[in-house]
């Protein structure tokens, strides 16, 4: 797999594509509402993408990045096999992989200047201690740390942080943690816990990580997740994503689709032996009212962005 994600003009994403799967959606791009993609690597990394632009009877418009406004380059292709041959090669990081197009500086312009945050020290501790916060969570993207960051201290009168402060204060702080992760080695927990939900999904218990913000959403939300053939289901919302990253362990909510209580406790023995299989520990005491609690737990869960 490619460490890439993917996105769509009709709002796909497609994270650790195939060489196979990138090549499709190069060749699939060009009609009305599915004319381009955007790749990022993972993490992603501000002002580092590629990206490509067809339409159907005409040339494609590739363009990459690569940090700053000097680093920004556009060449056009006659066909797929070159896009395709470029981007697989962009995506793998080889030596050479823009040769055989005619790349041109492409100018944005001059970077505009971020005025520094005008918070005093209070405001702007408890405004990085919640964006680190969602950061060790692992699932935001750098998009919605920015959302975060602008929205978090408004009140009815003030907007104290601007779109551009916001966007400048998640990339540093993204850029730190993706620090962070060089140094983690070998499978982190929260990689261990997307096995076991995988392993779950293909028996057909619908697994969901991070889903929703909160248990009364999970519950009326989930059963639009499950395929016809799913017979129950096993999530944790945002809350419980937080509690995890806090270091207090991991609460699973589970169920059955048929709403029996017998479906619901079988349910909960799948969980907990997918769980174990991977090398997780489940508190669980066979109630099938009671939720399974993942713990000890070790919350490193690497960005993708």
């Amino acid at each position: 797999m490619l460490e890439i994600a993917v996105k769509t003009e009709n709002w796909e994403r497609h994270v650790r594509v195939s060489g196979e799967e990138l090549a499709g959606l190069v060749r699939r791009i060009g009609g009305d509402g599915d004319r381009f993609l955007v790749f990022q690597r993972i993490p992603d990394l501000p002002d580092v993408f590629a990206q490509v632009w067809h339409k159907a009877g005409g040339d494609y418009t590739l363009e990459y990045r690569e940090g700053a406004a000097d680093r920004h380059f556009q060449a056009m292709a006659d066909g797929p096999e070159v896009v395709i041959a470029a981007m697989t090669g962009w995506a793998r990081q080889e030596a050479g992989w823009h040769s055989g197009l005619a790349w041109s500086l492409l100018d944005t312009g001059p970077a505009r200047e971020v005025p520094p945050l005008d918070l005093d020290e209070d405001e702007r501790a408890e405004l990085e201690k919640r964006i680190r916060e969602v950061l060790v969570g692992g699932y935001a993207s750098r998009a919605e740390l920015a959302e975060l960051a602008e929205e978090y201290l408004v009140t009815k009168d003030r907007r104290p942080v601007s779109r551009e402060q916001a966007e400048a204060l998640a990339d540093r702080l993204w850029l730190e943690r993706v620090g962070e992760q060089t140094e983690w080695q070998g499978e982190t927990d929260p990689e261990r816990l997307t096995r076991a939900f995988t392993a779950l999904q293909e028996t057909g218990i619908t697994a969901r990580e991070n889903f929703t913000c909160c248990r009364s959403c999970g519950q009326s939300e989930i059963g639009g997740e499950g395929g016809p053939n799913a017979r129950g289901f096993v999530y944790f919302h945002s809350q419980c994503t937080d509690s995890a990253a806090a270091g207090h362990g991991l609460m699973l909510l589970y169920g059955s689709f048929d709403g029996s209580s017998g479906t619901t406790a079988a349910i909960g023995h799948e969980v907990v032996a997918a769980l174990e299989a991977v090398g997780l520990r489940a508190e669980w005491d066979h109630d099938p009212g009671r939720a399974i609690t993942v713990t000890p737990l070790d919350w490193r869960r690497r960005l993708v962005g």
